[in-house]
């Protein structure tokens, strides 16, 4: 009998020691013996901790931010819930078919108007025809994009410099579209000369661009654009390959809204329909006026699928915004951020260990816990009505999105449901591993690793292979 107790107990301990070894060889490597890290993985079916290091300390997240994002998002509006953008007029139709007003675009935070990932690309067609059906044949005004369903203050403020007026971290104004993106055209020569700008695409009127690009041996694009909100004026600087006769860079779009209002002139005009005043942009609430169509975006179900799986900053951002026009309009940064933290307080998550600044993840002052990230995976699991919907939207190891080489040939190839998440010196993933009828919920952060994002991202998936091992 006392031979069996101390076999159980040898048996019991070797397991909690080779568990050890597993976090202690992880975190004691040469790349990350000095990284701030915040580990915790979890048995979904007993809640039992598997592993665990200083898992509530709050450490920077980078893209798993938009895990917080959209299942707030889903649980808050549903996976059915479709953004509003309305055409509305503020004047007489008369009978010979002549607006004595104005022609309005009222947006409603919908990040997918002339997406090239989803929605209706062709969209100003059935607008068009929405005006001509009220009637309108003329319009004695000018056509304006009302922004004012989100803030003014269109960049987070807890964004870098560096990253302002690039197209991943565009302005989240009330009205998006064409994802907030135009590409700046080079033709490039030799190494050591300035490329030469042979196109903007879409063209933006009056839209300035300092070039101070330069032509080196790089093998990708190295450019950087800088420029405020809402203005026309736009730097762009760094490196890009040499011998290309058509080499795009992207940018954000100063003002999208107006350049919607534009476009739409531009094809009424060419269905016959005048508009006597050139097309504008306002953000002021003013509601007195009468809609003549409502345009439906795609439904949350399908807009969070494309932000998880591809970590769609615009996405993330708008629906980040949207969560803070639930209770206010204008949506707000501050309003989503204490939106988002009242709904987990709500279900009982450790919103201490919360600190979040946007939406997407690219601010460096966001802060997370891999408990906080934890407790959410469980609920959305264990918890939500909504819980295959947001599995489903995580990219999957080896298959799919940003995890597509992440564990590809190896056991765990198609068994890891989890978002990515990296920036400069972060490196973070969280979700769940499907191992012999058992689901793990894990979250793995890591900042300042003496090493590249790649070699650090080695070192998880041993990391993720060892635990599967000892599973």
């Amino acid at each position: 009998m006392k031979l069996t107790f101390n076999f159980l107990l040898f048996f019991v301990f070797g397991i909690q020691i080779f568990s050890a070894n597993i976090v202690d060889k992880f975190r004691e490597n040469v790349l990350l013996q000095n990284a701030n890290i915040s580990l915790l993985v979890k048995d979904l079916q007993t809640n039992k901790t598997l592993y665990d290091f200083r898992p509530n300390n709050s450490i920077i997240t980078a893209s798993t931010m938009k895990v917080i994002t959209t299942a707030t998002a889903l649980e808050m509006f549903g996976p059915d819930f479709r953004m509003e953008t309305k055409l509305e007029i503020d004047g007489e139709i008369t009978k010979d078919g002549v607006l004595n007003g104005n022609l309005y675009i009222k947006g409603g935070g919908d990040p997918t108007l002339g997406s090239a990932k989803i929605g209706e690309i062709d969209f100003l067609s059935k607008w068009v025809g929405a005006v001509l059906n009220a009637g309108i044949k003329k319009i004695n005004g000018r056509i304006i994009a009302n922004d004012y369903f989100f803030e003014q203050q269109v960049i987070n403020p807890k964004w870098t410099w560096e990253d302002m007026g690039n197209y991943y971290a565009p302005g989240i104004h009330g009205i998006a579209y064409l994802d907030n993106t135009y590409k700046l055209i080079f033709k490039t020569g030799k190494i050591g000369t300035s490329p030469e700008i042979i196109q903007i695409d879409p063209e933006i009127p009056g839209l300035e661009i300092q070039n101070f690009v330069k032509v080196t041996a790089t093998n990708s694009d190295n450019a950087y654009f800088y420029g405020a909100p809402f203005s026309n004026v736009r730097s762009v600087y760094g490196e890009i390959p040499a011998y290309k006769n058509e080499f795009p860079v992207k940018g954000d779009i100063p003002n999208p809204g107006l350049l919607l209002a534009q476009h739409f002139q531009k094809k009424l005009n060419e269905s016959g329909c005048e508009i006597v005043e050139p097309p504008a942009s306002e953000r002021i609430n003013n509601c007195k006026k009468f809609a003549i169509y409502t345009h439906y975006s795609p439904t949350l179900q399908e807009i969070i699928n494309e932000t998880n799986i591809t970590s769609n900053n615009l996405f993330a951002e708008y629906l980040f915004k949207q969560i803070g026009a639930k209770t206010s309009i204008p949506g707000t940064v501050d309003n989503a951020i204490i939106n988002i933290k009242s709904f987990w307080k709500s279900k009982g998550l450790s919103v201490d260990e919360l600190f979040q600044c946007d939406g997407s993840g690219l601010s460096p002052s966001n802060a997370v816990s891999a408990n906080f990230f934890v407790e959410l995976l469980f609920y959305m699991k264990e918890k939500s009505k909504n819980s295959d919907i947001f599995y489903q939207s995580l990219p999957v190891s080896g298959e799919s999105g940003t995890l597509k080489t992440l564990l590809e040939k190896s056991p765990l190839n198609g068994k890891v449901h989890a978002k990515s998440g990296s920036i400069s010196r972060v490196k973070s993933y969280v979700g769940y591993i499907e191992l012999n009828n058992k689901t793990l919920v894990f979250a793995l952060l890591v900042n300042n690793a003496n090493g590249t994002s790649k070699e650090v991202t080695k070192k998880m998936e041993e990391f993720f292979l060892n635990v599967a091992k000892d599973k």
